[in-house]
């Protein structure tokens, strides 16, 4: 098997970015919890994601959301992450929490209410020639509820046109991201459910509109992995917002429902060309920590995906394809299972130790106090949060 030395120059590759709404309260259509020392603005959303990547070393961005994280300059928003050691990184656009926008936004029979949600995606363009980011991520909430409710084939022509006029707007280094997710709000149809309605719409819009692949919105027993095998073979996999889920869209920490699941992905990822700085498939978190703490929930996640990145570097490539193509099944899938089941905490403790970098993150960071402090400092005012 490949030894853990042999990666080590691959490890330092890998940057996972910070979605800033897991800084902020969340919880459940229930209920929202909130904890003491959460953010008030997108500056203090900035600070505690800056502490993710000085405790790992893996987070040098963070991803904001609009409206959640409109400011009224975002030139100093961006200076003041630079100072805390980070970057802006994919905006995130929001058509879902508009009262005009419960029938449908981009896809929305009225054009007075879809020109409405084209103009926000303008403004967001705007904050991204202001941050410098990359990425304008779009999901939508848009479908129905019930058989007959709308035409579906008119929808989805509606969608078409809408991106089409977001797409004309982008700078020549910036790219448009489509995400699906098979159900929620909408229950009878959404009307970009799946990785193939996403690729068939960024394919006919071009080469900077790519996919981004939750791996949280999936029917039950989906093979993702085989969509991220797809995807980079089409070379339209743009991004990945990394969770678990046990049952639908849960947004819990990566890694905890199913952690081979994760592997295997990753496993894909690196099979594909899709990890390292050559590559532009971008690593994101999607999560909300209705329970947990925050910032170590989101340490927790980073370490994850590094481990299961770890483990999937370990496979023997070379010996597992002669297995494949000799149809020694018992045997390819057995050196596949030895990089699993192979341990590199303690390696990556040291990994850490070696770059400066404490050996055990999460607890480096509870004993800084930082989570006392801001406990204390951000008493009053209103705690950011998406508000359900």
């Amino acid at each position: 098997m490949v030894t853990f030395n042999s990666i080590v120059d691959r490890l330092s590759e890998q940057a996972i970015e910070l979605p800033s709404w897991a800084f902020g309260n969340s919880g459940t259509r229930f209920k929202v919890f909130s904890q003491p020392g959460v953010p008030r603005s997108p500056f203090e959303k900035i600070a505690d994601a800056a502490q993710v990547h000085k405790y790992t070393g893996l987070s040098p961005l963070v991803a904001l959301h609009i409206p959640w994280d409109k400011c009224d300059d975002y030139k100093a928003l961006r200076s003041y992450a630079i100072e805390q050691g980070i970057d802006i990184g994919t905006i995130n656009s929001n058509t879902f929490q508009d009262d005009d926008f419960k029938l449908g936004s981009l896809t929305h029979s009225d054009s007075r209410i879809r020109q409405k949600a084209i103009d926000h995606h303008y403004a967001c363009l705007e904050i991204m020639n202001e941050t410098g980011s990359r990425d304008l991520k779009i999901w939508l909430a848009d479908g129905t509820n019930y058989p007959g409710q709308d035409d579906i084939r008119a929808r989805q022509d509606r969608l078409s046109d809408s991106l089409a006029k977001i797409y004309s707007r982008l700078a020549i280094t910036q790219r448009l991201v489509l995400e699906y997710k098979f159900f929620e709000p909408a229950f009878y149809h959404t009307d970009v459910p799946d990785w193939g309605t996403a690729y068939a719409h960024v394919v006919e819009l071009g080469e900077r509109a790519v996919v981004c692949l939750d791996t949280g919105h999936h029917a039950p027993g989906t093979n993702i992995e085989f969509i991220v095998a797809q995807l980079l073979r089409l070379g339209k996999l743009g991004s990945f917002d990394f969770n678990s889920r046990f049952y639908a869209d849960d947004d819990l920490i990566v890694g905890a429902a199913d952690p081979f699941q994760l592997f295997r992905i990753l496993f894909e990822v690196i099979r594909g060309g899709g990890y390292g700085r050559s590559s532009r498939v971008a690593f994101m978190l999607d999560q909300c920590h209705n329970i947990e703490n925050k910032i170590q929930g989101q340490i927790r996640s980073v370490l994850n995906v590094q481990e299961m990145t770890s483990r999937a570097l370990l496979v023997d490539r070379p010996a597992l394809e002669q297995a494949q193509l000799a149809g020694d099944i018992l045997q390819a899938n057995e050196i596949l299972m030895d990089a699993f089941y192979t341990d590199v905490r303690s390696d990556l403790a040291s990994w850490r130790e070696a770059r400066s970098l404490p050996a055990n993150p999460i607890r480096a960071y509870s004993e800084s106090n930082y989570g006392l402090t801001i406990a204390r400092e951000r008493s009053g005012g209103r705690q950011a949060g998406w508000g359900a």
